[in-house]
């Protein structure tokens, strides 16, 4: 098995200032193109850690992708280490210095003469190349390990990446067979009773399975070989059949499949909303699909009095339901109705009649999770609705306190 890691560095990024996204990119891009990563790790600007580090990854790991400490300050240490670690010595690269002369010539000014550090590689390095930036990467070995470093600035990392490291990855570890990933991702149930329904899944060798969690969603993640996508397909058939209630979408996220659905129905849809404070209208809109067919919205504050003073909030809901419909003449209109005492209501009103109900929150939310909540179960309402499926399914978090289908011959006949 090919182990592969990615080591960052930088105190910025040990200590949580920046968000390390080149690392989260790398592990998506790598994956992709089979070549998973067995290890992720930091370390701050410190020449003995940095070796310290360094002789670890050579000794346990193929490939090693090490990201920052190029720059021309004194805290970029990145080729200092990696010589240390070779058991090396720097050497200047005449060819880095030229590009760096040429880089800064076309600018109208000289070089400053820090940046003659950026062209210090171990002995045997191999450049790679930097189009847009002063720091170049370099390609070194060290323990039978191979060492690719990168400067740390997203744009410049990438370019290498995508255009450099990953062909030579290629080039040089071809027989790799990559892994591929499908996920379900799934509403309103729990990890522990997804588990148990699919604990029971004998999967053949090389198939394993692994649970992402995250407000509001948990995604089911199939992994097996990238080659072998017919039995992929049914193996998740069939944990889909096993949690198919709880799941809002496959392969894409919830709000991509709302979009499609929305695409595929051609109904136009208004919203109104008491407890989201717009979050609705913006996950509608934010997709360009559902987008084009979004009418008209209104955000209502918490004390606002909707259906005609109605005592009880299901019933004031609905009646905003049907007169946000009528008044902006859409196909489809979703409403969320205000918290109160962690109660809500949300309904949804269509040609064939109107969908409502009130749930009560049994687990402690701040605000603006219970803002995501009810904003992804209305979302789930027009799924379902979309979708032809059952439209009151079971929420693990959430006490359903009264649900209620009106047909539009009962409207009508009001």
């Amino acid at each position: 098995m090919l182990k592969i890691a990615m080591l960052s560095t930088g105190e910025e990024v040990l200590h949580g200032d920046i968000v390390d996204t080149n690392a989260a990119w790398l592990s998506q891009l790598f994956f992709e193109n089979g070549y998973s990563l067995t290890k992720r790790s930091t370390v701050g600007d410190e020449n003995s850690s940095l070796v310290e580090e360094l002789m670890m990854l050579s000794f346990n790991c193929n490939v090693v992708i090490v990201n920052g400490g190029l720059g021309p300050t004194s805290d970029d240490l990145s080729a200092e280490a990696a010589a240390l670690a070779a058991e090396s010595e720097l050497v200047e690269y005449p060819e880095w210095i030229e590009r760096l002369e040429q880089f800064f010539s076309a600018r109208g000014v000289t070089m400053p003469e820090s940046n003659r550090k950026q062209a210090m590689l171990p002995i045997g390095s191999t450049i790679i190349d930097n189009p847009i930036g002063t720091a170049c990467g370099f390609k070194v070995t060290i323990n039978e390990c191979d060492f690719y470093f990168t400067p740390g600035v997203p744009s410049e990392f990438k370019l290498m990446v995508e255009t450099q490291i990953l062909p030579d990855l290629k080039k040089q570890h071809s027989n790799v067979v990559g892994m591929e990933c499908s996920k379900l991702h799934t509403f309103g149930t729990s990890e522990s009773a997804l588990s148990d329904q699919l604990d029971k899944v004998q999967l053949p060798e090389g198939y394993f399975l692994g649970y992402r969690s995250y407000l509001p969603y948990i995604e089911v993640k199939l992994f097996g070989p990238k080659e072998d996508v017919e039995r992929r397909i049914k193996l998740l058939q069939m944990i889909f059949k096993l949690i198919e209630p709880n799941v809002v979408s496959v392969d894409e996220s919830m709000q991509q499949h709302v979009g499609h659905l929305i695409l595929e129905r051609k109904l136009s849809i208004s919203t109104a909303e008491q407890s989201t404070q717009g979050s609705l209208s913006h996950w509608l809109h934010s997709n360009e699909h559902a987008a084009d067919y979004c009418g008209h919205g209104w955000v209502l504050g918490s004390r606002v009095e909707v259906g005609h003073g109605e005592k009880d909030v299901l019933a004031a809901t609905f009646a905003l339901a049907g007169a946000t419909k009528e008044k902006c003449a859409t196909d489809i209109s979703i409403v969320t109705g205000r918290v109160i005492e962690n109660t809500f209501s949300v309904a949804i009103a269509t040609k064939e009649g109107e969908w409502g109900q009130t749930l009560t929150f049994n687990r402690n939310y701040k605000n603006d999770e219970k803002v995501l909540v009810i904003t992804t179960i209305a979302a789930d309402m027009l799924r379902r609705y979309l979708a032809s499926k059952p439209m009151f399914p079971t929420y693990s978090s959430l006490k359903r306190e009264k649900e209620m289908y009106v047909p539009q011959s009962v409207l009508q006949g009001k």
